[in-house]
């Protein structure tokens, strides 16, 4: 082979990998966000998701969960962006072990805890914990508190109150607190412990009434977002967590009724 020739071919052969590296990384950046998401946030999450999309022409894909089950799948691998938690300790223990990026955890906002029935449900909520003793309150849902923060809100909630012993024997256990209120919406349960951002969704608004717990009553419900370590996305995943604390994200996240830290 002449030299010529050699020359064209290894010119062909660099154009050629320059072009690969240039599609691969068109791809790349054509990609959207994968987030797993708590379960509260179900109802506010795709009207921000919707923002974003608009500004930046990056799809977000979202999962609703348990921030409990969430956690253990981002340790085992899971190919999620960003994860935004109901309770910071997991995102960070997360970080902790390398999971998600270091120094990515952020508060974005405290949820809150309302005592919820349907409107046809003959129960008062606006009375408070002492409806759950009645007779015609058989079932009352709340998140499994082994994996859910409004779970172990709402047993922390009913301790408090001398109640937990007393109702026990009455609680139906959701998977995470977007199932919760489903119990209580279908009528599954009389009443439902549910966190205040789904109690006041257009849905539930219309089909019930709900009483705020007094925070006191339970730990802060600290919800954290993080940048998840396997991510390809990472700046991306980044500039999502930044948008997230704008005045007209945060505007939006009170509508929903979560306090927002400055």
């Amino acid at each position: 082979m002449s030299r010529t020739v050699r020359l064209r071919v290894v010119t062909a052969l660099v154009l050629t990998e320059v072009l690969l590296a240039l599609c691969v990384t068109g791809h790349a950046e054509g990609q959207g966000l994968s987030v797993a998401a708590a379960s509260d946030l179900q109802a506010v999450l795709p009207v921000l998701a919707a923002g974003f999309e608009k500004e930046t022409g990056r799809k977000v894909t979202t999962s609703f969960g348990s921030s409990g089950n969430f956690f253990t799948q981002i340790q085992n691998g899971a190919p999620f962006d960003v994860f935004l938690s109901a309770d910071i300790d997991y995102p960070t223990r997360l970080e902790a072990s390398g999971s998600v990026v270091r120094g990515s955890v952020m508060q974005y906002a405290t949820g809150h805890l309302v005592l919820w029935s349907r409107n046809d449900s003959g129960v008062d909520v606006k009375r408070g914990f002492a409806v759950l003793i009645e007779p015609r309150v058989r079932h009352i849902a709340i998140a499994n508190p082994e994996h859910a923060p409004y779970g172990r809100a709402a047993v922390a909630a009913l301790r408090h109150e001398g109640m937990y012993d007393r109702v026990r024997p009455k609680l139906v256990l959701g998977e995470n607190i977007s199932q919760t209120a489903q119990f209580a919406q279908t009528g599954n349960s009389e009443v439902g412990l549910v966190a205040l951002s789904l109690a006041m969704s257009p849905a539930m608004k219309a089909s019930g009434s709900y009483l705020e717990i007094p925070t006191s009553w339970y730990p802060p419900i600290a919800q954290a977002g993080a940048v998840v370590a396997s991510s390809k996305q990472r700046e991306l995943a980044q500039e999502f967590l930044r948008f997230l604390k704008r005045d007209s994200t945060v505007r939006v996240l009170q509508s929903y009724g979560f306090a927002v830290p400055r």
